[in-house]
């Protein structure tokens, strides 16, 4: 006679809707955004980025506030009595008004702190799957190593968005409301194009170089350095061969940060000439550099995930 423990552990057919392998990258980046969640240093790194945002919120309105001031009124600035008319030339370096440049280097330099991010998520979601044999697990479910991959893609990309794309979007929203905003969101358009491009471009390669270089490293450690590396060493490299040794401005292309930097700023509208540092490649051959990174991550991931051993 069977007993209710049986009937319990018997098989049973699944009996919601049965969905398509792709919704197993959701599921896998759902789960990629719960780990990272539940570490204290991903708050405490992404604390100091909102340090950063703050920086650039309370800058704009802080413009808009000094511009309605006349040029010789003297303010107070962190106690210290500044002129109106100087204080303003020195915010219009920064690029405080909404402009293209705003969102640029709001962008350019969250860098820092995402590099950290994505390092540390890259030896979780990733490098443990390889260290500790999680890999044949998913592989040997109805879903193909592209969904894996997808999956750690979309997991990345959470990140990216919530460290760049949004809080830009939150500061175009802040410029249209500070200025006329009727004026401002049909005439600044592009910058609104621009940020969901950017943030794109970002998204698209930084999420393949992140599961490219922690299925190939799979440590922490590592992955900081060779982050460090490509986003920081890079740049100190480019920057002394073209401004210091004076070599053609293609060797700023080694920079992969300031290349999507690149696009970006084409995206958002802006000027070559008006792009710092000067001494710039052309907007097309950043385009190159950065299409050639994620071709050599796909064929990479490729080859690195058909090798794995699926035991069935």
């Amino acid at each position: 006679m069977p007993t209710p423990t049986d009937a319990l552990l018997r098989y049973r057919p699944w009996r919601g809707n049965l969905r398509g392998p792709w919704f197993a990258s959701v599921a896998m980046a759902r789960v990629s955004l719960r780990l990272m969640f539940r570490r204290k240093l991903f708050w405490a790194l992404y604390a100091l980025a909102a340090l950063i945002f703050f920086f650039f919120f309370y800058g704009q309105y802080l413009v808009v506030w000094i511009q309605l001031q006349t040029a010789n009124q003297t303010v107070m600035f962190a106690g210290i009595p500044i002129k109106a008319a100087d204080l303003t030339r020195f915010l219009d370096r920064l690029a405080l008004n909404g402009t293209a440049h705003t969102y640029g280097s709001f962008i350019w330099f969250q860098g820092y702190v995402v590099m950290i991010i994505l390092a540390l998520a890259g030896a979780i979601l990733v490098g443990n799957d390889f260290h500790h044999g999680s890999l044949p697990f998913y592989l040997s479910k109805p879903i193909g190593r592209w969904h894996y991959v997808m999956g750690k893609c979309l997991g990345a990309a959470a990140f990216v968005n919530l460290l760049t794309t949004l809080p830009a979007l939150v500061l175009y929203i802040q410029a249209g409301l500070l200025y006329d905003w009727q004026e401002y969101y049909v005439d600044h358009w592009r910058e609104l194009v621009g940020i969901l491009g950017y943030g794109a471009i970002l998204t698209i390669t930084l999420s393949l170089l992140l599961v490219a270089t922690a299925v190939w490293l799979r440590r922490t450690v590592p992955l900081v350095m060779v982050w460090a590396g490509v986003f920081v060493l890079c740049r100190t490299l480019s920057a002394f061969l073209v401004d210091g040794q004076h070599l053609p401005e293609r060797w700023r292309l080694i920079d992969l940060w300031n290349d999507m930097y690149l696009l970006g700023l084409w995206m958002l509208g802006a000027e070559r000439e008006s792009i710092r540092p000067i001494n710039q490649p052309e907007f097309w051959e950043a385009a190159v550099a950065v299409s050639g990174v994620c071709i050599a991550c796909l064929l990479f991931l490729r080859r690195r995930i058909q090798a794995v051993e699926i035991v069935s």
